[in-house]
């Protein structure tokens, strides 16, 4: 990013010299980012991150097809960035559905299916969930839609799987992919949505002819060049880079069960079916907000579900999902792994929980 950062300063709408090697970066940017998809560099938008990426599919896929229809589908446990645009357009006129999940977080095929009609132009299914890390069948489920209803666009918000699954839109078989960078390791502030060919989208943010007139505003050079080489290593060592989270995170969840009880896991049973970085745990009895704000001062940083929602005193809309009561859902910690952890980290971390528990559960009046 130092080159874009210090040379590509120009807009890359201009004809001047600046300007061109500003286009000529984001331009390669754009067909990295394209050849690690194994689509076409024109069905990449770039985009400022995950959030405007999903606004942009859902938004500008319904309005695109509302004369042929009015009813959209999604599922309980979305990222808000999808939810709430749904909603959003339930309020304006169109008829929402959402589906259930199971106890694990899963959607039932079948009965994504037999939700679509003639009129569902929009189905909306996440990858992999950012709190439980459930990893739906998304390729089974985006085929099943078509046959249904081959004109029903799919889009899938593949934040949280990027670096940990496989996804290429052709083989996952959807229209629409959100993604951002700063889930792996790229800069806050980027991000990009695919856009198959032929797929009717309608802009949201008016102002320029940028991004083949999908989204207006000067485009940010300096981020694409980020996500296109975060996205390049994310896919390049995805097996070492799974093999050596999903070591972690086996580890943390033996340790945590031999030093805290009782003790939940939420989400996958079958770590297969799960991120490979992923731990969702509660803790009853103690409250959760406590228990990271101990993990802080022990030099730990964790959350008690999506990061975009700290500081909400309600509970994780994915937990009560599950089928989780309140208070379940409030003894809540996330644990995510990454490449700098150590199994000396998780060893640290296992024992201060397990001391933090103890401590919490003996002050509690319960």
């Amino acid at each position: 990013m130092i080159p874009a950062l210090e040379r590509g300063w120009g807009n890359p709408s201009g004809i001047y010299r600046e300007a061109q090697y500003a286009r000529a970066l984001l331009d390669q940017a754009r067909d990295e980012i394209a050849e690690t998809l194994e689509c076409s560099a024109g069905e990449v938008v770039l985009t400022s991150g995950g959030t405007e990426s999903d606004n942009l599919a859902i938004r500008g896929a319904a309005l695109a097809r509302r004369e042929a229809g009015r009813h959209i589908i999604t599922q309980a446990t979305e990222h808000h960035a999808v939810l709430h645009p749904m909603e959003q357009l339930a309020r304006e006129g169109f008829e929402l559905t959402v589906l259930p999940v199971d106890a694990e977080g899963f959607v039932d095929v079948d009965a994504a299916v037999s939700a679509v009609r003639d009129d569902t132009i929009l189905v909306s299914i996440m990858l992999a969930n950012n709190e439980i890390g459930a990893i739906q069948p998304l390729a089974e489920l985006a085929r099943a839609v078509k046959e249904r209803n081959r004109r029903t666009i799919v889009h899938t918000d593949a934040v949280q799987a990027a670096g940990a699954v496989d996804i290429r839109p052709a083989a996952l078989g959807v229209d629409l992919m959100s993604l951002t960078a700063h889930k792996i390791y790229g800069p806050k502030g980027a991000g990009a949505l695919y856009v198959k060919r032929r797929t009717p989208l309608e802009p949201i943010q008016l102002g320029g002819g940028q991004e083949e007139e999908r989204r207006a505003g000067t485009e940010s050079v300096a981020q694409a060049v980020g996500l296109a080489r975060a996205l390049q290593l994310a896919e390049s060592e995805r097996t070492a880079r799974t093999a050596h989270t999903s070591q972690l995170r086996n580890g943390l969840w033996r340790e945590l069960q031999e030093q805290v009880h009782p003790i939940r896991l939420n989400g996958p049973a079958d770590w297969a079916r799960r991120l490979p970085n992923n731990l969702n745990v509660s803790f009853p009895g103690v409250e959760g907000e406590s228990i990271l704000l101990q993990l802080d001062l022990d030099g730990f940083a964790a959350s008690s579900g999506s990061a975009c929602s700290t500081g909400s005193t309600e509970p994780s809309h994915v937990l009560t999902a599950l089928g989780l009561d309140s208070d379940v859902a409030h003894s809540t910690v996330r644990l995510s792994l990454g490449q700098s952890n150590t199994e000396a980290e998780v060893e640290q971390i296992a024992r201060s929980i397990g001391a933090i528990t103890t401590r919490l559960r003996a002050l509690s009046p319960v």
